[in-house]
């Protein structure tokens, strides 16, 4: 089920109206039958998958609990990391590693094939078992003790608002909210829809509107204008911004409502200064997860710090697709932060011989556009559908000089001016619905506020049930 369908805008109301109504110590079978629905409107004999990893990774936490033994522990936690990552690699990545190996052994005349799997990548499947893992993971390290109820642990895994595209919730911090009887409160009310309607402005007012230039293009660059393409770059990362950050706007604000407080998942990115603070910004909950789960266990700063750095985002961008332009897009920003780290003495020696220390607005506006167009860069090859794409997409904007016409993807001249005006409010728009104060204001301004981002979507809203671009990860 899409939150930008119509199939959630019923299904929400009646199941926050059942939530409130239903005593407190059984809400947990209501979430929980809540969340397999919405997983099983996408398609139903996965839903299996979903309760296989919630079983094995609350047996697995439940006997870890149960012996001192390390090595015992140990075993436990592979149990749960194997099938986890088992089925991460059977579903997602079986047959880009077989396809890659056919194609070596096609080139080296060797005569033997993997053979291709033709299975539908679960949706959702790369944030529940990431999820569902960092629980097993932080109870074989003593942060927390296991969940005893499985009922309850199941409607942790499965909990709808951020079930398939996060935020990658911990367990030490959503599970206990589950034990927690929450009441039916209007500030919550406020705060939750005008964060649901925020998102649903971002994602069908922008991202699916800026989606009616971006896709034209990228889906076909060789046919397109250096400008074109140029155009088609900038509006992606404002799309992939607005489309993602709008899905976790829906989930925090449905979440809200009923009394759950989900972690932020971004906050401004573009306005970042360093590579390093963007990822602190973008997509919070998976950056934190490479951190804990898999840069520190690499050594972290202690041992070979730029080889972990590297090798963290090189997972990373595997993480995000079964694709080689993934593969080169978590290498760039891995590339970035080594890069950024071995220069970091020279690039404040240079700071400090050309004065910009002494001009600190125009030294933060520098590195702001700078770390922009860095990302800006990686997300050629995030975007394009396969590195001949991307290479086309360079080629073409090497010859900027020689731009002709930008094309008519959009519907009208009005549409352009539409996504230019809104990507310019953007930022200081977020910023201001964030305001904490607001929801202690009038009655009228918090009406007034809802009002004009209902309007907002229904008037500019691109309602064809575009699916999420994370959706695929």
């Amino acid at each position: 089920m899409l939150f930008n369908s119509a199939e959630f805008l019923i299904f929400f109301p009646l199941v926050v109206m059942a939530y409130f109504a239903t005593p407190s110590r059984f809400r947990w079978l209501l979430l929980l039958a809540a969340g397999y629905y919405f997983y099983a409107c996408w398609r139903v004999e996965y839903l299996a998958l979903l309760i296989f990893s919630t079983v094995v990774d609350y047996v697995a936490g439940r006997l870890m609990a149960s012996t001192a033994v390390p090595a015992r522990r140990k075993m436990f936690l592979i149990l749960s990391l194997c099938s986890n990552l088992g089925l991460l690699f059977f579903f997602k990545y079986y047959n880009f590693i077989g396809g890659s190996a056919n194609y070596i052994a096609d080139n080296w005349n060797l005569f033997w094939h993997l053979p291709e799997l033709r299975v539908l990548l679960p949706v959702g499947i790369s944030f529940y078992t990431f999820q569902s893992l960092s629980y097993t993971i932080d109870v074989y390290r003593g942060v927390m003790q296991p969940e005893k109820h499985l009922g309850i642990f199941a409607a942790f895994v499965s909990f709808f608002p951020q079930l398939v595209a996060g935020p990658i919730e911990r367990a030490h911090s959503l599970l206990p909210q589950f034990h927690e009887e929450h009441h039916f409160s209007r500030v919550f009310l406020w705060e939750g829809l005008q964060l649901m309607l925020w998102g649903f402005v971002k994602k069908v007012a922008i991202a699916d509107r800026l989606s009616l230039y971006v896709n034209p293009v990228y889906n076909d660059p060789g046919s397109h204008s250096p400008l074109a393409i140029l155009v088609a770059t900038y509006f992606f990362a404002f799309q992939i911004y607005c489309d993602f950050s709008g899905y976790s706007d829906i989930a925090r604000g449905s979440a809200k409502i009923m009394g759950f407080d989900l972690m932020f998942n971004f906050r401004q990115p573009y306005l970042s200064q360093s590579i390093r603070e963007f990822w602190q910004r973008w997509h919070i909950s998976l950056s934190t997860w490479f951190r804990d789960y898999v840069y520190i266990p690499l050594g972290g700063n202690r041992n070979h710090a730029l080889r972990n750095i590297f090798l963290t985002f090189l997972v990373s961008g595997l993480w995000h697709g079964a694709n080689w332009t993934f593969v080169i897009w978590g290498a760039l920003h891995g590339l970035y932060l080594v890069i950024s780290t071995v220069t970091r003495d020279m690039r404040a020696t240079l700071v400090e011989a050309t004065g910009l220390n002494r001009t600190p607005r125009l030294l933060a506006a520098l590195r702001t556009v700078t770390t922009f167009h860095l990302v800006l860069f990686g997300w050629i090859f995030f975007r394009a559908n396969s590195i001949q794409d991307a290479i086309t997409v360079l080629r073409k904007l090497t010859e900027l000089p020689g731009l002709t016409a930008i094309g008519q993807p959009f519907a009208s001249p009005a549409d352009l001016m539409f996504v230019i005006c809104a990507m310019g409010i953007l930022a200081a728009a977020s910023a201001f619905m964030r305001r904490p104060q607001m929801w202690q204001s009038s009655f009228l301004l918090r009406a007034a506020t809802l009002s004009v981002l209902f309007w907002f979507v229904v008037t500019f809203g691109v309602f064809n049930n575009r699916q999420f671009i994370y959706f695929q990860f």
